[in-house]
């Protein structure tokens, strides 16, 4: 018996042994890949610094490592950690992140452990404290709930037996019962954070506050029309400017047995790449479908350049007999660059089971014609018009027209059936390639359209938590609320502090000093009282 217990035994230390082995091994294959795949990242990022931000081949890289080097770092420490509680074994090396400070405006609360009363060594009571470490732990308290009661005492005069009581506190929404902040959260959340206000009433239900969501509609149509006047002043500032950006986007709008197709239009001011100094804002509108109609009286009245795609829809706003006139247009050279690329992704094809020799030459080489183009915009980005205007007769007419010829040499050898064929012939249209030229003729031009687009690029997000616009109205109010959380967002302010704010005092605010909420003036002002 004895025999066979030590030989239990030692099978035992042996897999042990075995399994301690194992986890440490798993944690250094871990690291290991860790470190390759930030390594990796790493050399992404060098190579778009050095070959342009505009790749969309590399910034879809270095999406996809920094996801992966999310990924095996976070199972490195799993594996670390599973080693060192499997036994002590020997240390290995592996790349830690740099731990940044944490930010100085967060409150610090500090807790002193208890210290001892006498030597640990000795047991002498005569200690004195020499100096203190400090373990810094970034910790959250969760949303706290609070009502505010506000009590309005009632005094009677012995005199003339009348009663005194101070005013009724001020709601921002009549016979309302939320304060400034809660409306502002559930407005930004809705329509800034793309949460519908069923999840939201499910959210704070399970905080234990239980808000029903025809009470939340309320409060959000409510705040709507309290900041109607201000939105009237930053659709007023973006009509204002000479140059706009402007595109449109699909949205899901409940309709009679499903869904129909509506439209989200949005028109941008940003005159920040030419050195303007106007503040840069954007206004949206909803329509149930995409006439053109709708953008020619989006903007009638309103005459200057507008940076779009090459939709028909603006065709009768480009008319020469338009009252007040014509607009110019300004073709955006990513739509025309995107088609191009989609032809000559090698990546991109190979995923798809195509081969590589399916890959145009053709599109290749227009895809890095063109990206010259770019690198020229990228050096007198924030330069003045005159300046802009200089270079790129200086620089950039020269490739056009250089490109151009290639173009339609290439074209003539080439069927209409051809996919490249009809990159080209967008390119080349009579109709668009004077508006693809505009901006050698004329500085505050920009080279693309993707201010529109950025500003597009939360509607898209949201369609898959809103799902759709319950009603037209529905979409008026979304496009309100977006002009006025897209401004601030384009203005460099937190959209929910600045909504809290504006709602707290729009009522109380005369007419003649409504523009003092504007995001713009509103971020001026916060930093001078915080240098104050």
């Amino acid at each position: 018996m004895s025999d066979a217990a030590s030989e239990l035994e030692k099978l035992r230390a042996e897999l042990a042994a075995l399994r301690s082995e194992l986890a440490r091994s798993n944690a250094v294959v871990s690291a290991s890949e860790a470190l390759i795949a930030g390594l990796k990242l790493e050399i992404a990022m060098l190579k778009r610094d050095k070959y342009g931000r505009s790749a969309e081949r590399t910034a879809r890289l270095i999406d996809q490592l920094e996801l992966q080097l999310e990924e095996l770092e976070t199972a490195a420490a799993e594996d670390a950690i599973r080693a060192e509680k499997a036994t002590k074994v020997r240390s290995f090396e592996r790349r830690k992140p740099v731990k940044k400070p944490f930010p100085e405006h967060l409150p610090r609360e500090r807790v002193v452990v208890d210290a001892p009363t006498a030597c640990a060594c000795c047991g002498s009571d005569r200690i004195v404290k020499m100096s203190e470490d400090i373990t810094d732990t970034l910790e959250v308290v969760p949303r706290q709930w609070k009502v505010i009661q506000t009590v309005r005492e009632k005094f009677t005069c012995r005199d003339c037996e009348k009663i005194s009581q101070p005013p009724a506190p001020f709601h921002p929404i009549p016979r309302g019962w939320a304060g400034p902040s809660l409306l502002a959260m559930i407005v930004f959340e809705k329509f800034g954070q793309h949460q519908p206000l069923n999840r939201q009433a499910d959210r704070y239900a399970r905080e234990g506050v239980e808000l029903s969501l025809s009470t939340l509609a309320d409060q959000v149509g409510a705040v709507t029309e309290l900041l109607t006047p201000l939105h009237a002043l930053i659709e007023a500032h973006v009509m204002a400017a000479g140059r706009l950006h402007g595109d449109d986007t699909t949205v899901p709008l409940l309709a009679r047995g499903g869904t129909k197709t509506a439209r989200l239009w949005t028109y941008v001011r940003d005159d920040r790449p030419l050195g303007g100094t106007a503040p840069p804002a954007v206004v949206f509108r909803f329509s149930r479908d995409r006439g053109g109609e709708h953008p020619t009286g989006h903007l009638m009245g309103w005459q200057g350049i507008l940076q779009a795609d090459a939709y028909a829809g603006y065709n009768q706003l480009y008319d020469q007999k338009r009252s007040p006139g014509p607009v110019t247009s300004a073709l955006c050279w990513s739509h025309a660059r995107r088609k191009f690329f989609e032809l000559a992704d090698v990546e991109s094809n190979i995923r798809k089971g195509k081969s590589p020799k399916e890959i145009s030459p053709i599109a290749f080489e227009a895809v890095k014609r063109i990206d010259a183009l770019f690198e020229i915009e990228r050096d007198i980005t924030g330069k003045s018009p005159d300046e802009r205007l200089e270079a790129r007769q200086r620089l950039s007419a020269p490739l056009v027209a250089d490109l151009e010829r290639w173009l339609r040499g290439e074209r003539a050898l080439l069927s209409k059936h051809a996919k490249v064929a009809k990159a080209i012939d967008y390119l080349l249209s009579p109709n668009h390639w004077s508006g693809f030229t505009s901006f050698l003729k004329d500085g505050r031009i920009c080279l693309t359209n993707n201010a529109a687009e950025r500003s597009l690029r939360g509607v898209a997000l949201g369609r898959k938590s809103w799902l759709f616009a319950g009603s037209e109205r529905g979409g008026q109010r979304a496009a309100a609320m977006y002009s006025l959380i897209g401004t601030a967002k384009l203005n460099g302010i937190d959209p929910q502090a600045w909504l809290a704010d504006v709602i707290a005092r729009i009522s109380d605010i005369p007419v003649s000093r409504l523009h003092e909420l504007l995001p713009w003036e509103w971020n001026a002002a916060t930093h001078q009282v915080k240098a104050a």
